[in-house]
């Protein structure tokens, strides 16, 4: 606690201090963007902090030019758009899989680079582009940067490049970088990278990780290295569409999904053609439950939570998107294979007046099944989505899901035929994207929507079963309340229609009478 509080009041004092030191004389070289961002976002200014050892003198000076320097750069404008198609086709710099704690790899494939000062700008402009595409999405987590190093020679050595990629990590995106992994680096280089380290620093030195075949995979698991890297990665960069995350369409337990867009690579259709799995799986069909959230009070998109141990309990995290209120908001919890727990439950619930159109996609389609991995939500309903890990698979760190979602119109239909063809002419602008990481639980079971195997035969008796199965009969007497209201106000609007209906004809009787009189 007392922690938090000293890192609040820092927070609070760097804001003041950039505010009143620096905002006045230098306000035209800075993005308002970013100077309204500095005021907004902790966790932001936080990550300065960290990275300048929370000397506050030292980390506004790194604020003052990284601020000056986005906007010399257009960091915040910086789009597919705006940038040459070639750059993105080359293949040289992308993001693509994880390490094996879990985090991002920015690749780039030196010998694809060619030093050419007139392309210069466009590149580093690239860089900027990937940084920033990737800090927004994944809220600031660190990346692991890899430098394939195989097959390249003095030609394509670039000093001044290198160096702006170094200036991105220690000048410009703070705490943004866990370690630099190097791959076969030729010794002709080394005095190169001589130069290179003294440019890093003595804290960034300790990151960077000179590897061969026998070495790399101490850092990057198998599965996300190509093979002359000695790994079984199988991606072939490809551009367009814009490569993120290579999310690809599981199998759905009760079948093979067909409706897919026309971006897919052939890898993915072939994963939707395939069979169902164990017809186990099919037999243990899980009770419908329905959705525990816990209300957020600070932020209108995820409930942010402290970093905790693996063993930790997590309290239940709803992500409030414009579409779709996702729970859990960050993390599915699976069990290590010890404990067993190899299934997951996602809650959708449609917050919107129209269907939404929902599809998820994984990292890692040949280890989970999905029920249902695309489909559709009425207006107002939740909907569960039963995630499970297939065969011996266990999860991993490293594996990630993705939800996709769009509003259809009133007129559209909601059948298979329907979502296919809804896919295909959905723009990428009305689609909301939101993406959830994988927690292996070694030991005790954390509060979350985690669902034992034995969970569909045995009724369970643990406090969060019975959490839910409380929220989920409050939610439906909710419903039932509503209905009640419903039924009293035409019951009211009944009775007023009645008693003017019995006045109107006692009116009438009068007439006839007086008239007859």
């Amino acid at each position: 606690m007392a922690d938090r509080q000293d890192k609040a009041a820092l927070i609070s004092e760097t804001r003041r201090r950039f505010e009143a030191e620096y905002l006045p004389d230098k306000s035209d070289k800075y993005d308002s963007r970013d100077v309204e961002r500095l005021q907004q976002d902790d966790k932001w200014v936080e990550n300065y902090l960290i990275w300048r050892h929370d000397v506050v003198d030292d980390t506004l000076k790194m604020i003052d030019e990284s601020f000056q320097w986005r906007k010399e750069y257009t960091v915040n404008d910086l789009t597919e758009s705006v940038l040459p198609k070639w750059l993105f086709e080359n293949g040289s710099i992308f993001l693509h899989g994880y390490d094996k704690e879990g985090y991002k790899l920015f690749w780039f494939r030196v010998k694809l680079h060619i030093r050419d000062p007139k392309q210069q700008l466009e590149k580093k402009k690239l860089v900027a582009f990937w940084l920033e595409h990737y800090a927004k999405r994944d809220h600031g987590k660190p990346l692991t940067v890899v430098f394939d190093m195989a097959e390249t020679g003095i030609s394509h050595i670039d000093l001044d490049f290198v160096r702006f990629i170094v200036n991105c990590f220690t000048d410009y995106y703070p705490n943004f970088l866990t370690k630099i992994v190097i791959f076969e680096m030729p010794w002709i280089m080394n005095a190169a990278f001589k130069i290179v380290k003294g440019w890093l620093g003595p804290d960034a030195i300790s990151m960077l990780k000179f590897t061969n075949k026998n070495e790399v995979q101490d850092y990057i698991s198998g599965e996300y290295l190509p093979p002359h890297m000695g790994g079984t990665d199988s991606f072939k960069y490809s551009y367009p569409p814009l490569v993120d995350d290579d999310f690809q369409t599981p199998l759905c337990e009760n079948g093979p999904v067909t409706s897919e867009d026309e971006h897919e690579s052939k890898e993915e259709i072939d994963v939707d053609t395939k069979e169902t799995g164990d017809p186990s799986e099919e037999q243990n069909l899980i009770p419908k439950k329905m959705n525990s959230v816990e209300q957020i009070p600070k932020s209108e998109e995820t409930d942010k939570t402290d970093f905790k141990p693996k063993n930790a309990k997590k309290a239940l995290t709803t992500f409030k998107g414009p579409l779709l209120h996702i729970s859990p908001a960050e993390e599915l919890y699976f069990g290590s294979k010890e404990t067993g727990e190899r299934k997951c439950l996602i809650v959708l619930t449609n917050v919107t007046k129209n269907i939404v159109a929902f599809k998820v996609r994984t990292t890692a389609p040949e280890k989970y099944r999905v029920k249902p991995s695309n489909s559709s939500c009425e207006p107002g309903a939740s909907l569960d989505i039963i995630i499970s890990l297939h065969g011996g698979f266990a999860a991993s760190l490293q594996d990630r899901f993705l939800i996709m979602a769009a509003e259809m119109d009133q007129c559209s239909g909601a059948g298979v035929s329907e979502l296919t063809q809804f896919w295909k002419e959905v723009p990428r602008t009305k689609v909301m994207e939101h993406r959830l990481r994988c927690h292996v639980v070694e030991s005790s079971k954390p509060s979350t929507l985690t669902l034992k195997e034995n969970a569909f035969n045995i009724p369970a008796k643990t406090n969060e079963d019975l959490h839910i199965q409380l929220t989920r009969l409050l939610q439906i007497n909710k419903r039932l309340q509503e209905q009640i209201d419903r039924c009293l106000w035409f019951q009211q609007l009944l009775v007023v229609l009645s008693l003017l209906s019995v006045t109107t004809a006692a009116f009438c009787f009068y007439l006839v009478y007086t008239q007859r009189s």
